[in-house]
């Protein structure tokens, strides 16, 4: 059936403005988290839909309790995330490239790893800890927050890495290169796209992480900001704007990331779909 142009644009207008609509209702608790971080009344019922008279009282008061969680969640995070490259990598290029007995099985593990309950994994790994003395230890929590991003890091890295041509890893070793050199040198520099995907999606597993916080931790000494939001809503319930302030902040880092990666998310999550 021949649609006249002026069928397109209204079809086309009328996409734009569902698409609008849908945006922003799914965008409204994030306004109205800044909008009552904003407001210096303590009731969110107080609060109206524009700030009248914003202020940042409250991300001062924020900064002063939570600075120290947040500072936490950032060297978690940070080392979840090189924790999780440095044993993923050598792991995806290993189940890509070389033709090892159980491979399918150990990819359709990782898989399956992460559809495992985080509690679960969480109340196992509190006794292992327990004997360990990695209690209430950044090494601890950095440790079992990357294990939440290892199993996708895995799969996602070797999709990749099965689509570097082995032409290009074949002609470095006869000019000399090692397998360890050729990894380090060719491999990983080409797969630049997928590390960077797998390492932020690392980081932020490890910084929305909550279960591995409240489980692993029985005092304050590591307490990352999930926590710490947690413990500041007991305490404050009553001061809505101190809470928002602390969940915009805590929303900041992962943000960020997400926009300055972007372009090399979207090539990270499709360079392994099409086989060179």
């Amino acid at each position: 059936m021949y649609r006249t142009p002026g069928r397109v644009r209204a079809g086309g207008a009328g996409r734009t403005v569902a698409a609008l609509l849908i945006l922003a209702v799914l965008l409204f608790p994030v306004y109205w988290m800044v909008s009552t971080a904003l407001q210096p009344r303590s009731a969110v019922t107080a609060a109206g839909l524009l700030p009248v008279s914003p202020g940042l009282d409250n991300f001062a008061t924020a900064l002063t309790n939570q600075g120290g969680s947040l500072l936490t969640s950032l060297v978690v995070a940070s080392g979840a995330a090189v924790v999780c490259l440095a044993l993923a990598a050598p792991a995806a290029y290993a189940l890509a490239r070389f033709e090892l007995p159980g491979g399918r099985t150990v990819v359709f593990g990782a898989l399956i790893a992460q559809m495992v309950p985080g509690i679960v994994v969480a109340n196992a790994l509190y006794s292992a800890y327990a004997q360990l003395g990695l209690v209430n230890s950044l090494l601890g929590l950095i440790l079992a927050d990357a294990s939440l991003g290892l199993p996708f890091a895995i799969v996602l890295l070797r999709a990749f890495m099965v689509s570097v041509p082995s032409q290009i890893v074949e002609a470095a070793m006869v000019d000399g290169a090692g397998r360890l050199t050729a990894f380090v040198r060719i491999v990983l520099p080409m797969s630049r796209n997928a590390l960077i995907t797998a390492g932020l999606f690392a980081f932020l597993f490890a910084w929305a992480d909550f279960v591995f916080a409240l489980t692993l931790n029985t005092t304050d000494d590591v307490r990352p900001v999930t926590l710490g939001i947690y413990q500041f809503i007991g305490a404050h319930v009553s001061d809505w704007g101190a809470v928002m302030a602390t969940a915009v902040l805590s929303a900041l880092p992962a943000a960020v990331l997400l926009i300055v990666a972007q372009k090399y998310i979207a090539a990270g999550l499709t360079g392994g779909s099409v086989k060179q």
